[in-house]
């Protein structure tokens, strides 16, 4: 169904999640100013950044905890404007067959070895050749989408900023490729089920080519959503991005508003 004003709709979203996002992060590290386990006081302590004066241990501790949920609030504001274009599940649950699991450790032992780079094919008939079952297996999911008018599910591992070492890439893309497995146990070798590795930025810049090859082993071009790929899929628009920055930069005030209320009571003194 079409939105008839996607981008007042898109904005809208933004803009409420955006607003909660700043009077939740002011009022949480307000009350906690007098708690030496807040959240900024249990970071306060490095020696070595005290040494530098109050101001930058406090802006190094504050931009820690800033950087982490602000994180979180984009990956909840992403679900939200999902909700408005698929179904959108949490998690995949159903029976997982021994078959599966040894091919998909054989498909990512030949990644780690570059012995072959990651391609759709490798893993499209998960059912062929079912045997023993390992049981009925529940996976978390960051996003399982599905798209009632195509009739096509959708995986996705968002990652913010997409910075992944080698370990984690080849457990996440485990993780995937199990929950395709058993998705695909559920609905059918023939239905459309496609897998993503996605990120809310282009770490490298917008528009430049995204280089993370830790990430690039173990997920093929084609199961990556970068930066204004990952918005435009979610917002199922071709402005999805440029409708959610415009937004975002529109109402940015209000956390830059609770970040001084934050400063004035942590270096008030």
């Amino acid at each position: 169904m079409k939105i008839p004003n996607e981008k007042e709709f898109i904005s809208s979203i933004v803009k409420s999640s955006v607003m909660a996002y700043a009077e939740g992060f002011a009022c949480r590290h307000i009350e906690e100013a007098d708690d030496p386990e807040g959240t900024i006081n249990m970071k306060i302590h490095n020696v070595f950044i005290e040494a530098l004066g109050k101001e930058i241990q406090y802006y190094t501790a504050l931009s820690r905890s800033l950087d982490s949920s602000l994180g979180n609030m984009l990956e909840r504001m992403a679900i939200t404007l999902a909700e408005q274009n698929y179904v959108v599940k949490r998690s995949v649950e159903g029976p997982l067959y021994r078959s599966q699991t040894q091919r998909i450790a054989s498909i990512l032992e030949a990644y780690k070895r570059h012995a072959k780079r990651p391609e759709i094919g490798d893993y499209s008939c998960m059912l062929e050749g079912i045997g023993e079952s390992e049981g009925f297996v529940r996976h978390d999911s960051d996003y399982y989408l599905y798209d009632e008018e195509a009739d096509h599910h959708y995986l996705i591992e968002l990652k913010i900023g997409g910075d992944l070492d080698n370990k984690k890439a080849r457990a996440e893309k485990e993780a995937i490729l199990e929950q395709y497995a058993i998705l695909s146990n559920l609905v059918g070798n023939t239905a459309k089920i496609t897998i993503y590795f996605a990120t809310a930025y282009n770490r490298y810049g917008e528009n430049k080519e995204w280089r993370q090859e830790r990430v690039k082993q173990f997920f093929g071009a084609d199961e990556l959503l970068i930066g204004r790929n990952f918005w435009n899929f979610i917002c199922k628009s071709e402005k999805g991005y440029e409708y959610v920055l415009e937004s975002y930069r529109e109402n940015a005030h209000f956390i830059k508003e609770a970040l001084e209320k934050i400063k004035q009571k942590y270096l008030s003194d």
